[in-house]
């Protein structure tokens, strides 16, 4: 049975409390909420996550020889699906100075059984970068999220390198200047530096970083959420919102909206001066308090985002019973070092914190520190 047009087009259902005699004309944040209740295969759907993915590479600053897609299972799955689709073509060095960076070891010696030359560094410290060699593939985090500690720039990374860089960047893209031409591989979420939604990482990468998935096939099999190639060829479509799983349009809506906000402040030049002035405040209270200190000795290499302190004397149940003082009168949340890391605290700088709330900590800190001592 053929079913037939009707003779005059029904009334469409627009949201609106009486007839329309016209379409309304669409606001973005209509569209966002339309979006919310299709396919992400859909044209709207896929237009809001290329969307998501301009402006990522807007505020980012980031190169047109770069890609960015969206991927599952937030950054540890963007950081793992470049390991396990582009390593084994060369030797591998792995740097690790804090819990993630040991993560990608664990995945690297135990998981892929690569034998990596592993490089590492006490919580609060660097390793010396100048020792690494640039014919294997690196692996590193840019800004260590559970130490504090930071590389200070990519001069260290060489120019002429035949390995590939792997940058876990999740807590430091939107906060410094990264020398793009010196970065294959960078991963991040949007959970971190644009305090958005967890569940979906972004995976950015180099023409190198393609020339080696399309040149390289992995010893091991791939789950499909993995797949960056297709007959050979890069899956272009992932990198222009055609996501391998469904992700969240909510969350994909929530990410638009932050990075709007950051467009507002000037870009990643406003978002890198929001996080550049809570790090000096914060310095400055941690300053005018001897039983405060920063687990990250040199400045030069301290996160400006994830920003970890050592208290004197304090142990891990000194630390829980601070942290839980201040959660109980709604002063501060969730600022207990991470749990792999020596016992302190860990304050969060990034821009999505206002200034005047990290000067507002320091009273709050001293009535902490008091009450626990008394």
């Amino acid at each position: 049975m053929t079913a037939t047009a009707p003779a005059r087009k029904p009334a469409r259902p627009y949201f609106s409390s009486g007839p329309c005699a016209k379409p309304p004309t669409w606001s973005a944040d209509k569209l966002a909420v339309q979006s919310l209740g299709r396919s992400h295969r859909a044209k709207i759907g896929k237009a809001r996550l290329q969307y998501c993915i301009d402006l990522m590479r807007e505020v980012l600053q980031l190169p047109e020889t770069h890609r960015i897609g969206i991927v599952p299972g937030s950054d540890t799955g963007a950081f793992e699906m470049a390991m396990w689709t582009m390593l084994g073509a060369r030797p591998v060095t792995a740097l690790a100075w804090e819990s993630f960076g040991e993560g990608w070891v664990t995945d690297a010696v135990k998981q892929l059984k690569l034998d990596p030359t592993v490089i590492r560094a006490d919580y609060g410290s660097l390793p010396d970068l100048g020792q690494i060699d640039w014919s294997n593939d690196v692996l590193f985090t840019w800004n260590g999220t559970t130490s504090g500690v930071r590389v200070p720039n990519a001069d260290w990374i060489a120019a002429d390198r035949a390995g590939l860089s792997f940058a876990d960047a999740t807590s430091a893209v939107f906060a410094y200047d990264i020398d793009w031409a010196k970065i294959d591989v960078a991963t991040f979420s949007w959970q971190k530096v644009l305090g958005g939604e967890g569940a979906h990482g972004v995976l950015i990468l180099g023409p190198r970083a393609v020339e080696r998935l399309e040149s390289h096939t992995p010893a091991w099999p791939l789950p499909k959420v993995f797949r960056l190639v297709s007959k050979g060829k890069l899956a272009e479509g992932v990198f222009k919102g055609e996501t391998i799983n469904t992700p969240s349009m909510l969350a994909v809506a929530d990410a638009i909206f932050a990075l709007e906000w950051a467009r507002g402040l000037g870009g990643l030049d406003g978002l890198k001066a929001r996080s550049d002035a809570n790090a000096r405040t914060l310095d400055k209270i941690v300053a005018e308090r001897g039983w405060l200190g920063h687990l990250a000795v040199d400045p030069a290499t301290r996160s400006k985002t994830s920003v970890c302190l050592t208290v004197e004397g304090a142990d891990e149940a000194f630390i829980k019973a601070f942290a839980k003082l201040l959660e109980d009168e709604g002063a501060a949340f969730d600022i207990a070092g991470y749990r792999d890391a020596p016992p302190g605290l860990r304050i969060w700088c990034g821009a999505t914190v206002d200034t005047a709330d990290i000067e507002a900590l320091g009273p709050w800190l001293d009535w902490a520190w008091a009450s626990l001592k008394s």
